[in-house]
């Protein structure tokens, strides 16, 4: 039987890269996205796949959402929250907070109610992604809100992995180096491709492993043990 996979935010960057190579294994593939243009192009391309219009931050489109994965498929396997989005925000200047109820809905809220709501269908997932970041573990001078929230992600993954060890479901945590995306377009550092940190990530969730760790990222865990103040100074000025 083939695995069945739901991808938020698949149509494009790092989502799009984990619904390649899912189906690449031979997995049916859903993804959802926001932008008629993106979802168009993905159903062009992979028309085998299934392409849901669906902003995950509105309740009544998580669940049309849901509906359509199991009208096509039956049910989920394996959930990827990875719809998401970096804002850089300075608290000394005005209205440094405008959006901010959007961003946490986005990179927050959303990824843990859609969480429920599938596993409220489909207690026998085998496992869950979640995209977060290595702001999660230390917040970024720029964008202290985006830190905020990848640190309730990864607080989330945490507890939920617990919760949920007793049933067999997996719990992956993504944290991906900058990756080669629309959203880093500007960045002049290196960058791994969506792909290569896609290989990782379906390596990691083979191997049940808590976190998938690409690149830079494999050293970060051990540099906040040894030189926890260096390290933190170095990450939060990136």
């Amino acid at each position: 039987m083939k695995q069945v996979v739901l991808i938020t935010g698949g149509t494009q960057g790092i989502g799009l890269g984990l619904a390649k190579a899912f189906m690449a294994t031979g997995a049916e593939v859903a993804v959802c996205g926001r932008s008629d243009g993106t979802l168009d192009a993905f159903s062009r391309d992979f028309p085998v796949a299934l392409a849901i219009k669906a902003d995950v931050t509105m309740a009544q489109d998580r669940a049309a959402m849901l509906e359509a994965v199991s009208e096509r498929f039956g049910r989920v396997d394996v959930l990827v929250n990875s719809a998401g989005r970096f804002v850089e925000r300075n608290f000394l200047a005005p209205d440094a907070a405008v959006g901010l109820e959007d961003e946490v809905a986005l990179n927050l809220t959303a990824p843990i109610q859609l969480t429920s709501e599938v596993l409220e269908r489909w207690p026998a997932l085998q496992s869950i992604i979640f995209v977060s970041s290595g702001f999660a573990l230390v917040s970024p001078a720029r964008a202290p809100t985006y830190g905020a929230v990848k640190a309730g992600l990864h607080g989330f993954a945490e507890g939920l992995r617990r919760q949920l060890a007793p049933h067999g479901t997996h719990i992956l945590e993504l944290l991906p180096t900058t990756t080669d995306t629309p959203g880093t377009a500007t960045e002049t550092r290196k960058k791994m491709t969506t792909a290569e940190v896609a290989k990782i990530t379906l390596e990691a969730l083979a191997k049940r492993k808590p976190m998938a760790l690409p690149g830079p990222m494999k050293l970060l865990p051990t540099l906040l043990r040894i030189a926890p103040e260096a390290t933190r100074r170095m990450i939060a000025e990136i």
